[in-house]
């Protein structure tokens, strides 16, 4: 920077200000600098030198506890990308991606990681990249899960929009039901999960669902200890389809599947119609994002606002306000009927299964 100053005649201000602040200079005598640069070789600023002289690294970062893959394989997590990108385009920023495999403790990306501030998407209590978040400096916004005393968090009222489908089941009739729902916590459960690991789950958005799900059908006289629910580990189509025939293999006379997301529920629903039944003639299944290929499916669920809770994640983070206590921005969720829910099928109507 000192020579290419030297060769131009001009300060070294002059030289960072092409390049960091354009609009200090005249467009000629910026072309000029650049020009210059380019004939010398000087390639500008080193961003690592720059980061450490300012503070600054002009970074969010995202932390996903899954592989980088499922940010951009997931549709709710894509929506919530495509917010949470939008936030920072408008605020100048760049987005720094933090994936960590959700069955190592290696916290080391995240103390790597050159941010000013974390969003950290959906986790567990108990994730040690959690904690290795909020031990850093940064501000830092939870999206979903956990609720974190004293850290700004975004999300939906989970309890509320589970009610009100399990009412609209409830209201149909259904009283024979079976949940397939996502992971409960960092340990791999494939299979059946008892009431005790239900309400003990580190994820809370999980435990909230299902507890909302045990308190509703409560109301009607269902036992919730003899409510087969089924927990995935891996969040995908085949995991769901997998989970539902593992619930109809055990229980063949269940009339409703429900399950804690929209990519669960279209592998449940592959599975129904592998085996010949009519849905939701035989078998009423339901979903929870409203995710686009839920819509078209015309899937009963629950559509929350994934691409504006990524925007409202960033906006959090990068507001100017003063923090002076923790916020919490609520989202609202909208109830889907869909064409995949109606009223149980009666013992005197005949049975189209294998």
């Amino acid at each position: 920077m000192a020579s290419l100053a030297a060769e131009l005649g001009v300060s070294r201000t002059t030289v960072s200000n092409a390049y960091n602040r354009p609009d200090q200079l005249s467009p000629e005598l910026r072309r000029r600098v650049l020009e210059t640069a380019r004939r010398l070789g000087y390639p500008g600023p080193d961003p690592v030198a720059r980061s450490l002289r300012t503070r600054k690294a002009g970074a969010v970062g995202l932390l996903l506890t899954e592989n980088l893959s499922y940010a951009f394989r997931d549709p709710a997590a894509l929506g919530f990308l495509e917010g949470l990108a939008l936030a920072c385009e408008g605020a100048g920023q760049g987005l720094h991606l933090v994936p960590v495999n959700p069955e190592r403790e290696d916290v080391a990306a995240v103390h790597r990681a050159g941010v000013d501030g974390f969003v950290v998407y959906s986790v567990p209590d108990d994730d040690p990249h959690l904690a290795a978040v909020l031990s850093r400096p940064v501000p830092t916004v939870i999206a979903d899960q956990p609720h974190i005393e004293g850290v700004d968090r975004v999300g939906i009222d989970d309890g509320t929009a589970i009610t009100e489908l399990a009412k609209k089941l409830i209201a149909l009739g259904h009283r024979r039901i079976g949940v397939v729902c996502m992971r409960l916590a960092r340990d791999r459960n494939d299979g059946f999960a008892p009431v005790d690991r239900q309400q003990n789950a580190h994820f809370h958005v999980q435990r909230t669902r299902l507890g909302g799900l045990a308190a509703a059908f409560a109301t009607v006289g269902v036992e919730w200890a003899s409510v087969p629910v089924v927990e995935r580990f891996d969040h995908s189509s085949a995991m769901g389809a997998s989970a539902a025939a593992q619930l109809l293999d055990a229980d063949s006379q269940l009339t409703a599947l429900i399950c804690t997301s929209d990519i669960l529920a279209l592998g449940a629903l592959a599975e129904a119609r592998r085996r010949g039944l009519r849905v939701p003639q035989d078998l009423t299944i339901t979903g929870f994002d409203g995710i686009a290929d839920a819509e078209r499916a015309g899937l009963t669920t629950v559509r929350q606002p994934v691409l504006e809770k990524g925007k409202a994640a960033g906006r959090l983070l990068l507001s100017p306000s003063e923090r002076t206590r923790p916020r919490s921005i609520t989202l609202e969720t909208e109830f889907l009927p869909g064409t995949t829910s109606a009223a149980p099928r009666t013992a005197e109507e005949r049975w189209f299964g294998p």
